[in-house]
């Protein structure tokens, strides 16, 4: 018998989730890349959003060895977690934040971006959705539809405003695992779901560039042979229009 019971069936659930992510959205994830693909093509950027704990997947892209150089991270101390989590949860579901932290990104209509929530009802994120909508953007979700709707009682969801919807299959509440003896569930999963989802768009994305004759934005690891001139590169290039490199 495991001596780590628990763990062992947080990992379980977790590889099975995974695993079905292509069967249940196949269509989504093709429609994502090819998304990409025509912005990248078009000298465009995939700009990414999310508020609370769904702000680390605008991180997971930036910067990331073989991740692609176009993505842009946007971050806003008032919708994230590290300087304030309480006021954080109260303000993402505020009418009328995220203008003004959109208003620091030209997204454009060549452009991509990429909202995640959980959940898929608070107002920043579904207005940040509005957002990319009203420029003319390829607005792509990550979302676990099961939550959303039933969390919506009403409300527009994420999910209604996006052109593409990754569904990450999560349960409402995203804890997954049963804690014995209580009534307590640990084991949230939208985090590692909504990763590895994005990471196979633009895996799949920076796939059909290269087959298209078109170099993929690649990010090298700093300690792989040949990152520096890689990496400075791609960073000289975007530098301009990402402010955070």
């Amino acid at each position: 018998m495991t001596k780590t019971p628990t763990a062992a069936a947080y990992l379980a659930d977790l590889t099975i989730r995974i695993g079905r992510l292509l069967n249940d959205n196949a269509d989504a994830i093709a429609a994502a890349a090819d998304a990409i693909e025509r912005t990248a093509k078009a000298d465009g950027l995939v700009y990414v959003f999310g508020t609370g704990h769904s702000h680390t997947m605008a991180e997971e892209a930036h910067y990331r060895a073989g991740g692609l150089a176009l993505t842009v991270p946007i971050l806003a101390g008032v919708t994230m977690v590290h300087e304030g989590a309480v006021a954080g949860t109260v303000f993402e579901r505020m009418s009328g934040i995220v203008a003004p932290v959109f208003a620091r990104y030209p997204i454009g209509p060549k452009d991509v971006l990429i909202v995640v929530s959980n959940s898929g009802v608070n107002a920043a994120t579904v207005e940040a959705a509005m957002i990319g909508k009203s420029v003319g953007a390829t607005v792509i979700a990550i979302t676990s539809q099961t939550y959303s709707s039933l969390a919506a009682q009403g409300r527009t969801r994420l999910a209604d405003v996006a052109d593409i919807v990754l569904d990450n299959g999560g349960p409402p509440g995203d804890a997954t695992t049963s804690v014995p003896g209580s009534e307590l569930r640990v084991g949230p999963v939208s985090t590692s779901i909504g990763a590895a989802l994005m990471n196979a768009v633009f895996a799949e994305a920076a796939a059909r560039l290269q087959s298209a004759g078109v170099a993929a934005p690649i990010y090298l690891s700093a300690n792989m042979p040949g990152a520096k001139e890689v990496n400075e590169a791609l960073v000289a290039r975007y530098r301009p229009r990402n402010p955070h490199l």
